[in-house]
């Protein structure tokens, strides 16, 4: 029985050392020599300052700024502590009342005509409710309020939203998208 448990505990130790200590610090120094920014938050900065990751969305509410998804991530959305959908259904009189809402508002906020497509990335959140990318069309329909708000033309502001786009995977993957604040540092920068 003295040996049985002689090497129970130390089969515990080994296991403990090797999934404890030795396989998170190979991780570890893995990801920081050949992934550190993504290692490290995927963080953005301006002025010096972290002004938050790449993989997060945030809540812009200014007209000089693009805005995100909406969130159903915690009480007031983008809250990456209680990251989850609201789990309403396609038939849910809740979500098609409240993207209805959200339609209208969004073509009233953006200077849309009543009858404008609008994507359905503007409108409904994301799986998550901390996608940090929108679609390319969703920014193209928000550009003329950010380029008034700022004072530069719908073409500088087309220029940066270019600039910062991302384009499908081998041509077929994925849609033409863009990080929402990677796209709104930059222009910062202008």
């Amino acid at each position: 029985m003295e040996t049985i448990i002689k090497n129970a505990v130390m089969l515990f130790v080994v296991l403990t050392l090797c999934t404890g200590a030795a396989y998170p610090l190979a991780v570890t120094v893995v990801s920081q020599q050949l992934f550190p920014v993504q290692a490290n938050g995927s963080l953005l900065e301006k002025n010096g300052q972290v002004a938050g990751s790449m993989e997060l969305a945030q809540d812009f509410t200014s007209d000089r700024y693009f805005h995100c998804r909406p969130s159903a991530a915690g009480d007031g959305g983008y809250d990456a502590a209680n990251s989850a959908a609201s789990n309403l259904g396609p038939t849910s009189r809740q979500l098609i009342d409240r993207v209805a809402q959200d339609t209208v508002r969004y073509r009233v906020y953006n200077g849309l005509s009543a009858d404008a497509v609008v994507p359905a990335d503007a409108v409904t959140a994301s799986g998550s409710g901390l996608d940090p990318d929108i679609s390319l069309k969703n920014a193209q329909l928000q550009a003329n309020r950010v380029a008034a708000a700022r004072g530069m033309s719908r073409e500088m502001v087309l220029a940066v939203l270019a600039a910062c786009s991302e384009h499908p995977v081998l041509g077929i993957l994925g849609e033409d998208k863009v990080n929402v604040l990677r796209l709104n540092l930059a222009l910062d920068q202008k």
